[in-house]
């Protein structure tokens, strides 16, 4: 099944207005909006930058969604590339970035007749990708970071507490229940729908393991799929081998089940991003020897851990100094066991079963359970237990023509979040080439629960705007919405 020009796919032929596929934080974010809730300037808040406060004053008896969005964001900075990302950020969290934690400055007022009727289908329980990520793990981002509109999220997790620096971070096990109870609390359940599908045929379950094909019209689809969905692979000879994964999930599987232990052969990690930290801590804590293989050098300026506070995320700049610190000393053809190597640095060794291989990639996996290592001038075999393939991974666009090629800045290249977003209005998210076609989040390079929320006030502003002008009233019978969730067509 293909996206076509009417956004048609194949629910019953169901007639929904509007939809969204994704209902992890962008999908909840997009359906709060479209649900009536509206907000307006705080009348008893004062926004920290005064350019910014004076424009919202002008027009604080109208709701942000109906103002020009473009004029609001004008001059403002932020770490996303989005405009209106950096707004609504700077509305929810004021001077953020400077390590502040001012109240936002927006009350929300909720005109149930101003509800626009919306579908939002994901796999499984609202939360997206959270519900699937391993539960004691910290997030990146700040616990109130991830938090969406209306809910503080100490409200919804530990009684309300202010823990400790580090802390302040919260587990995806956190993060999952604060979605799923906001979409309870909110009112929202009922613009949810689970879908299960492949090879572009959507499902849904409609009693036990019954699953029968629906199809969907909607004049306007916004795609929050993410990124996650199709890992990143090597290309390499035996990356097909079933001890290859490309899952920090299937290293917890194998240390639950008792199948990894002290006295396994070491685990290879390839990759220099959190992911792979994630496997190498959870390695170490489990006294499993790790081989750690990456590309860049341990001092180049690209690593994510040179952006990372130390006070806030120690246990990351645990694993960088240990990359940097205890990796292979000399170059040997042979085999040679990680325990016997010492920190080249002269520090103490931080866990002494742990090797770390920069500026190096792998040659190929073998059958009989080894990996060949190749360096700058070096090319080394080891037997290894397993190897997790941690290098990133890319949206799963299979439903659209040309895996949504075509809408990427780039159209000669497949979409990336990094490297090649899809092309979108500023303002409005809306696909440059493909009228009706939304999208947010990861897929227009907004990696951060923090800042995908802007595209949920670009894509309601607009759309609201545009039924406005339209002169429509709302009974449930004018254009609408579809969101579609982890790159699987409903």
């Amino acid at each position: 099944a293909q996206l076509l020009a009417k956004q048609t796919f194949s629910l019953y032929q169901l007639a929904v207005p509007h939809s969204l596929y994704c209902n992890g934080p962008s999908g909840i974010c997009l359906s709060y909006l479209l649900s009536g809730y509206k907000p307006y300037l705080d009348p008893s808040a004062v926004h920290p930058n005064p350019v910014l406060y004076r424009k919202l004053q002008e027009t604080r008896h109208q709701p942000i969604t109906e103002q020009d969005l473009e004029y609001l964001s004008e001059g403002l900075e932020g770490r996303s590339g989005n405009p209106v990302a950096v707004l609504f950020d700077t509305l929810l969290h004021p001077n953020a970035d400077f390590g502040y934690e001012f109240p936002p400055v927006l009350q929300w007022r909720r005109d149930k007749q101003q509800h626009l009727p919306h579908l939002v289908l994901g796999r499984a329980t609202p939360g997206g990708a959270w519900h699937a990520m391993e539960g004691s793990m910290l997030t990146i981002s700040l616990g109130i970071w991830m938090e969406l509109p209306g809910i503080n999220y100490r409200d919804l997790t530990n009684n309300g507490k202010c823990r400790g620096v580090t802390n302040n971070r919260a587990t995806p096990e956190e993060i999952s229940s604060y979605y799923r109870n906001y979409v309870k609390l909110m009112g929202l359940k009922q613009n949810f729908g689970v879908h299960e599908g492949g090879k572009g045929v959507g499902y849904q379950r409609v009693q036990g393991d019954t699953h029968v094909p629906f199809c969907l019209f909607s004049e306007n689809v916004v795609l929050a799929t993410g990124a996650s969905d199709s890992p990143a692979q090597l290309g390499v000879e035996g990356e097909e081998l079933p001890f290859v994964f490309h899952s920090i999930s299937a290293l917890g599987l194998a240390v639950s089940r008792k199948k990894l232990g002290p006295n396994s052969d070491p685990v290879l990690i390839v990759g220099a991003g959190l992911s792979a930290a994630d496997a190498v801590l959870c390695a170490c804590n489990n006294n499993i020897s790790v081989l750690h293989a990456f590309r860049k050098h341990v001092d180049d300026p690209g690593l994510i851990f040179k952006q990372l506070p130390k006070t806030l995320y120690p246990e990351y700049h645990k694993v960088y100094h240990m990359m940097h610190s205890q990796t292979q000393a000399t170059p040997n053809m042979a085999p040679q066991p990680p325990t016997t190597n010492m920190a080249t640095s002269g520090g103490p060794v931080l866990f002494p079963d742990y090797t770390s291989f920069p500026e190096h990639c792998v040659v190929s996996f073998q059958p009989d359970m080894k990996c060949v290592l190749q360096g700058s001038n070096s090319l080394k075999a080891f037997k290894i237990s397993m190897a997790l393939v941690l290098i990133g991974t890319h949206p799963n666009l299979f439903f659209l023509k040309g895996q949504g090629q075509y809408l990427g800045l780039d159209p000669t290249k497949p979409i990336s979040c990094k490297q090649n977003p899809m092309d979108v209005h500023p303002y409005t998210f809306e696909c440059t080439k493909d009228p009706g076609l939304f999208a947010m989040g990861p897929l227009v390079g907004d990696n951060f629960v923090r800042f995908l929320k802007g595209g949920a006030l670009g894509i309601a502003s607009c759309l609201l705007k545009r039924l406005k002008k339209k002169g429509k009233r709302r009974n449930g019978g004018e254009e609408g919405i579809t969101t579609i969730t982890n790159g699987v067509l409903s």
